[in-house]
């Protein structure tokens, strides 16, 4: 019998690459079933339409395969988010989880993503190499490459004192995961402001399951993020570790840090392109400050929170719920 592939993707204000994505999903050599598309709010979705000229009619018939959800912007939550998306992939062996910029290099992700699948009853998760777009900064480009290195790799608890926070890397930008395995260890964490994909993987790991880098499946992704946004973006990627010690507790991201910036630096020299250093240099400064404060941020005003974040509607949610 035929194995089942659901891919998931969760949208907000999505541009045109949104349709490249969903072209190429449908031309895979690998088949997929359906496409869960969760748009958040429905303007977004209608302004893409308006500028490919489309309608929404012409949109499900050139796309039959989307399932089209639509919700409000105060009910995202990365975690819950692409819980209720795998929930819509009953019936499926896996399901694919992506973002709404993440383009396949070719028609093969499907396929090589889930090939690491066969024969392998303890791998839980797959997830894709990420390339930089074609007209990327060389330090977005040698980021990705520090970070998204051509080897494949697999990845167990007992990497832990050789890997460090590495084990736990996993990216939801494009990453399958056995349908199963989500069901049995209760999806992914709710509420969620960041991170959901690593505290997954973590609790995989933990629970006796490996994970595998598949750099033979390649997406295009990458972004030019401002010193404010790296600080933001950090700062709920320090707030997501201190609310899971759990799988955090016992492997510090600061070694990782000081290697992935003294590796691109060098990387930077040998391709002639220094003079993107300085940014460079002030953003990792910016990034890792708003990580330290994401990782007290109980120790913060509600009104610090809000300057810090990328996500005030998550803690908008949050309060609620706490008062």
């Amino acid at each position: 019998m035929a194995e089942t592939v659901d891919v998931v993707i969760p949208s907000y204000h999505p541009e045109g690459r949104l349709i490249k994505i969903l072209e190429s999903l449908h031309c895979q050599t690998m088949e997929v079933r359906s496409v869960h598309l969760i748009q958040t709010g429905e303007q977004g979705l209608a302004d893409l339409l308006a500028a490919q000229g489309l309608t929404m009619e012409r949109f499900g018939e050139r796309f039959p395969k989307v399932d089209l959800t639509f919700i409000g912007e105060e009910e995202f939550d990365h975690g819950a988010t692409r819980t209720f998306g795998a929930r819509q992939c009953t019936g499926a062996d896996y399901c694919v989880m992506m973002t709404q910029d993440a383009l396949p290099e070719d028609d093969t992700l499907i396929r090589r993503l889930i090939e690491p699948f066969h024969g392998d009853e303890s791998l839980a998760v797959s997830f894709a190499r990420q390339l930089a777009n074609p007209d990327a900064k060389a330090v977005e480009r040698l980021t990705r490459d520090f970070n998204y290195p051509p080897e494949p790799m697999v990845k167990c608890e007992a990497d832990l004192p050789r890997l460090g926070i590495k084990t736990y890397f996993c990216s939801d930008v494009c990453a399958a995961y056995r349908l199963s395995v989500l069901e049995e260890l209760g999806y992914f964490p709710e509420p969620s402001i960041f991170n959901e994909d690593m505290v997954f993987a973590g609790r995989a790991l933990k629970a006796g399951y490996r994970i595998r880098y598949t750099a033979e499946a390649r997406v295009f992704h990458s972004h030019s993020y401002s010193a404010v946004q790296q600080y933001r973006r950090n700062f709920d990627l320090g707030v997501s570790q201190a609310d899971h010690p759990e799988i955090f507790a016992g492997s510090r991201s600061e070694g990782e840090g000081k290697r992935y910036v003294l590796a691109v630096l060098k990387l930077l020299s040998q391709h002639h392109a220094l003079k993107e250093a300085p940014g460079f240099i002030a953003g990792c400064g910016m990034r890792y400050l708003g990580y330290r404060k994401g990782r007290n941020y109980r120790r913060l005003s509600r009104r610090a929170i809000r300057r810090a974040t990328a996500n005030p509607v998550y803690w908008k949610r949050v309060w609620r719920q706490e008062s």
